[in-house]
């Protein structure tokens, strides 16, 4: 099976040796996915909202560069610094997945690269 490295400027690059995502066949294996704005490389400012916003936003763009959508997705993971947040998060990620919803983990974390928020990771079939 022939694995391909996938990258878009459209998200963030990758702040370590990693790629965005890895096609493995029929499958798009993602990264995680900070709340970092593409262009500046930099955690976006405001609320936990935005930054889940900026992640999925991120997430769907790797996605895309690799030729899936969010409705090929089969699961994401979401990392946490507060569980206290999750209802927030949440509410943001059902305007992403309303109608498809993939399987999901949702895990609280000490800490996350950049001192971010939250970080989605996805699994999808293309």
């Amino acid at each position: 099976m022939e694995l391909k490295s996938i990258f878009t400027e459209k998200a963030p690059k990758a702040i370590g040796p990693y790629s965005q995502a890895i096609n493995a066949g029929n499958m798009v294996f993602t990264s995680g996915q900070l709340g970092i704005n593409p262009e500046t490389g930099n955690i976006v400012e405001g609320t936990i909202q935005d930054e889940a916003r900026q992640s999925l936003n991120n997430l769907k763009a790797v996605l895309e560069a690799a030729g899936a959508t969010l409705n090929n997705v089969v699961k994401t993971t979401v990392f946490i610094k507060d569980m206290n947040q999750f209802g927030l998060i949440n509410e943001v990620y059902g305007e992403f997945f309303n109608e498809h919803k993939p399987a999901r983990s949702c895990v609280e974390v000490a800490r996350l690269p950049k001192d971010g928020n939250v970080e989605i990771e996805a699994v999808a079939i293309i």
